[in-house]
């Protein structure tokens, strides 16, 4: 439905502020924070010193230092990991999860409020609070954030109504972009494994972050060779790191299983064809090729 939005209760937000605000987070993110103002915001991520995965967010510029959207299951360890970083910065975090609230309503609906762009990132104002069409894919929407004594008056004069998150989690999923329990992502793929380049999460023009010299010897002597992929299960069940076979032939290996599952495939597996079903454990399943995921 056009009207329908759903509350992210999964979601947190921290704030970020302070004069060395910009820089801190130049130091350790995967895109350009340069590129954020009051009318873009971009997609991120945060990686190991190898490159791997730890943790996603949406950053948005607000007043004086930034939103960080982040899942909230994830927000006490970046919460933890970004003050391990501040040492002499002059850089004020805070959990703001229990003011702030973010809702996610459809494309169509947020190209019919007055002061919207289609750009993916583009921000601006409803009132005090900012609006944005996600930076990752249009599928996915746009988001409002807002104080949550200021929620449902809101929704209310832009007409839209309280719907089941789970039909957003099943239309993230079907895209082929992690919906929730990213956790058992953690430490297990590097973060250009999943897809962060299509999605608009890495900038490889930028200077050093966390992981950066990893991510840009695996796109530049072109290793990419797993991706993350989407998984449809058609019988049986999932279970994490369980492995997916062509015959007696490893090609993966389930890294998110529970209620939206995705698996990181050896996409340059000559015998491998999306076409196909595979086996994993005792389960028949089919990996999913994402639309906007054009390059293999």
């Amino acid at each position: 439905m056009k009207n329908s939005v759903y509350i992210l209760e999964d979601r947190a937000i921290l704030y970020i502020n302070g004069i060395d605000a910009k820089d801190f987070l130049q130091n350790l993110i995967s895109n350009d924070i340069n590129k954020v103002s009051e009318n873009f915001s971009c997609f991120a991520s945060l990686l190991t010193p190898q490159g791997k995965f730890l943790y996603e967010f949406i950053v948005i510029k607000h007043k004086s230092g930034y939103f960080v959207d982040c899942e909230k299951s994830q927000s006490e360890e970046i919460f933890k990991q970004l003050n391990t970083y501040k040492i002499r910065s002059k850089v004020e975090i805070l959990n703001l999860s229990n003011e702030f609230v973010v809702a996610s309503f459809g494309y169509e609906k947020y190209l019919s409020i007055e002061g919207s762009k289609d750009i993916l990132g583009y921000t601006f104002k409803y009132r005090e609070d900012p609006i944005i069409l996600d930076p990752r894919n249009k599928g996915l929407g746009a988001r409002l954030i807002i104080n949550l004594e200021k929620l449902y008056l809101s929704l209310k004069k832009l007409d839209l109504k309280d719907d089941k998150i789970e039909k957003y989690y099943n239309e993230s999923h079907k895209l082929g972009i992690v919906p929730k329990n990213l956790n058992q992502l953690q430490n297990k793929i590097f973060g250009i494994e999943c897809n962060y380049e299509e999605l608009n999460g890495i900038d490889f023009k930028k200077g050093c972050y966390i992981g950066q010299e990893n991510t840009a010897r695996i796109k530049l002597k072109n290793k990419l060779s797993k991706r993350l992929f989407p998984i449809e299960i058609i019988s049986g069940v999932l279970h994490n790191n369980e492995t997916i076979k062509i015959n007696d032939n490893e090609i993966g290996k389930v890294v998110v299983s529970k209620d939206y599952p995705f698996a990181i495939i050896k996409i340059a597996e000559k015998n491998f064809n999306f076409e196909n079903n595979f086996k994993c454990g005792n389960a028949t399943i089919k990996i999913k090729k994402p639309n906007w995921l054009n390059k293999i």
